[in-house]
């Protein structure tokens, strides 16, 4: 699998929705429990900049993943730090650098295909966020949500709840679609409704 083309694609997806948010969304809140939509989209923009210092071999200091401003334009926030990024995982040997990652743990570390992969996941789970947030539709590829849900597979129940990006893991039907799927995997209900302001 192209795991940089994917992440283009979650890039993209995310963009579409960001790009629908209006000053007044952002005070809504969010499936992600510690997060208004505002909190929601900056974490976007300092996960793109985290990773892509992470990617040139600076992302060990957490400033570097909170440093996130959305100013008055917060889908121009986020585009400007599409562009970090992408640029930084299009680097050539990038695939086989060591990410810090200290969100996960002090001094923890994987593989820049490993990583890029949380990347991409992070983006289709987020992107969903956002699009039940605003009432917007969220529609990745097929093959999109197929690459979100092997890396989803891969995340431990371990380390979940409260704080975290991802809650326990919940039970869907069978014949759920894939999307539902990827929710559920991620502990996010897929019924999942905004509540009043």
């Amino acid at each position: 699998m192209d795991i940089r083309r994917l992440d283009r694609q979650a890039l993209l997806l995310t963009g579409e929705v960001v790009s629908r948010v209006k000053t007044d969304h952002l005070r809504l809140a969010t499936p992600c429990a510690d997060w208004t939509l505002y909190g929601l989209v900056r974490h976007l923009v300092s996960q793109n900049e985290g990773f892509a210092a992470s990617a040139r071999g600076a992302g060990e200091p957490w400033a570097v993943w909170r440093d996130g401003d959305l100013g008055e334009d917060p889908a121009g926030a986020y585009e400007a730090s599409v562009g970090e990024v992408t640029a930084a995982f299009a680097e050539d040997d990038v695939l086989e650098r060591r990410f810090a990652l200290p969100e996960v743990g002090e001094g923890f570390a994987v593989p820049g295909r490993m990583a890029i992969g949380f990347h991409l996941l992070d983006y289709v789970a987020h992107a969903w966020d956002v699009a039940v947030t605003i009432g917007a539709p969220w529609e990745p590829s097929a093959e999109l949500t197929t690459a979100a849900v092997r890396v989803a597979a891969l995340v431990p129940d371990e380390g979940r709840g409260a704080g975290a990006a991802f809650r326990r893991r919940i039970a869907v039907p069978d014949d759920a679609p894939p999307g539902d799927r990827l929710l559920a995997l991620l502990g996010r209900d897929p019924s999942w409704t905004p509540g009043p302001c």
